[in-house]
């Protein structure tokens, strides 16, 4: 029996408890079964369970390789149902990740009516102002702004985005509108550390990019913060155009500076495996993909 044999009935046993149980759903013989379990013991030199009359007990050991086992096998038995034309219909847990106001103001949408196309996916949605490590961390979908971290990855661009600075129409109306960006000096600032740590934005001035120090009035934690505050008139503040969107089409906030943005970032749907990827992944990327091509923030 072969370590892909040995694994399934491994599996098949701690999930019944039980080696006659086991070997009625594989259709096998007890003593075909125990066999099995005694060779990869054997092999792996460890115990991977007790065994009594009254049936099976796990070791920790055990119970560590049972949850290995099942991974590899349903990564397995997706890779053979791509390779062969069967994933037809997308099923099973996916992980997407995203950055938060992208998620909390563009993406939910997107994610229910997903699933109300796909029934039989479940999704666990991640929040992350990072671009994390998909392999590592175990993330299916990320959306990410920007550069791409690893040239591993597929990706299919979704749109664009720009940093913007902006402030209230009352802010505006009382401190004027700066026109170049040392005028910055002049204003109260409201700076996000989740946008950058240091209170420096850099500008477009003619063929070079800028850097400008600036000396924040209020600094906050998280872009939410500082959104807020700069639609109660606290200041001007500097985030990412997607983000105040919604701000900017019912006229909370105004965009200044526009003359001196940096180029356009791009924004990509990002996942793993490429054309072997599962079904739930390659479908959740297509929808995501034209979903987010069609919003007014990302154009």
């Amino acid at each position: 029996m072969d370590r892909h044999q040995q694994m399934r009935v491994f599996l098949a046993v701690s999930q019944t408890l039980s080696l006659a149980s086991a070997a009625r759903q594989l259709e096998l013989s007890a003593p075909t079964v125990t066999r099995a379990i005694d060779a990869l013991e054997k092999r792996l030199g460890l115990a991977l369970m007790h065994r009594s009359t009254r049936g099976v007990v796990m070791t920790e050991a055990g119970e560590r390789f049972a949850s290995d086992c099942q991974r590899i096998l349903q990564h397995l038995q997706e890779a053979e149902a791509s390779a062969t034309g069967l994933h037809t219909e997308p099923r099973g847990h996916l992980t997407v990740s995203m950055p938060l106001l992208l998620g909390q103001q563009l993406m939910t949408p997107v994610l229910l009516e997903y699933l109300q196309q796909f029934p039989h996916v479940e999704i666990f949605a991640r929040y992350l102002d990072r671009h994390p490590n998909l392999h590592e961390e175990g993330i299916d979908v990320a959306i990410l702004g920007g550069s791409l971290p690893d040239s591993s990855l597929f990706a299919l661009k979704a749109g664009s985005v720009r940093r913007v600075v902006c402030g209230s129409p009352d802010y505006l109306k009382r401190q004027g509108i700066p026109r170049q960006p040392e005028d910055l000096l002049q204003h109260q600032i409201i700076h996000s550390h989740a946008d950058s740590r240091l209170p420096e934005w850099r500008f477009q001035v003619g063929e070079e990019s800028r850097q400008y120090p600036l000396r924040p009035r209020l600094s906050c934690a998280t872009n939410q913060a500082a959104i807020q505050a700069a639609c109660l008139g606290g200041g001007l503040t500097r985030c990412m155009s997607y983000q105040i969107h919604d701000q900017l089409m019912s006229g909370q906030l105004c965009t200044v500076l526009d003359d001196y943005q940096l180029p356009a970032l791009p924004l990509h749907v990002v996942y793993r495996e490429g054309r072997r990827a599962a079904a739930r992944v390659r479908s959740f990327v297509d929808f995501a993909v034209a979903q987010l091509r069609d919003h007014p923030a990302l154009n």
